[in-house]
């Protein structure tokens, strides 16, 4: 093979490269951006557990649960702002000057521990939460308690409130699966031999 045809045959990879990050870029982007207005509506409608505190017994658990997805969503703002830079690194592997592989690779893997970190977080935040709920359903009375006394103090329901917690905390649990799937897909993407 001349090198000429090499030349053509390295520069159509760093052209389908660059093109597979851009795109793997703004898809987890977006995907993470849109997951993330949802945890972030959540959070602030339950106000960052601020009106679960105030009845603190009723709200057994959900203060650090809410506070790990709070950790963890503000890991995926770090993730949105990586996915940006993604897209301007595949930018530039079709430029004059592109970055080397070790470069590329490293802003991936930098990615890629901050997208395991925030699966730590929100993980052990959903832990919190399904255990909270719980034991906040184990403690309800069968039956509906109707009037005052010992028994209506046992029943606790579970209110949207806090189901909607759960949801926030699965939507920030997702966005980070999300990045970790495209950060691992990019990395053999670049280490694939041609």
């Amino acid at each position: 093979m001349s090198a000429e045809l090499m030349r053509m045959a390295d520069k159509l990879d760093f052209q389908l490269l660059s093109l597979g990050m851009r795109r793997i870029g703004w898809i987890r982007f977006w995907i993470q951006a849109v997951l993330g207005v949802v945890v972030v509506g959540v959070l602030l409608f339950n106000n960052v557990g601020s009106s679960l505190a105030r009845n603190s017994e009723r709200a057994l658990g959900l203060g650090p649960g809410l506070s790990l997805t709070t950790l963890a969503f503000l890991i995926l703002l770090f993730g949105l702002w990586h996915g940006w830079l993604i897209v301007r690194a595949g930018r530039a592997l079709d430029s004059a000057a592109r970055p080397s592989r070790g470069e590329t690779s490293r802003l991936l893997k930098r990615g890629l521990i901050a997208d395991l970190l925030g699966l730590v977080f929100a993980s052990v935040g959903y832990q919190t939460l399904a255990g909270a709920l719980f034991v906040q359903a184990s403690m309800q009375a069968p039956g509906i308690s109707i009037g005052a006394g010992m028994r209506s103090m046992e029943n606790y329901p579970i209110t949207s409130l806090e189901m909607l917690s759960v949801l926030s905390n699965t939507q920030v649990l997702f966005a980070h699966v999300i990045g970790v799937i495209f950060s691992l897909w990019l990395i053999q993407r670049i280490y694939r031999t041609s």
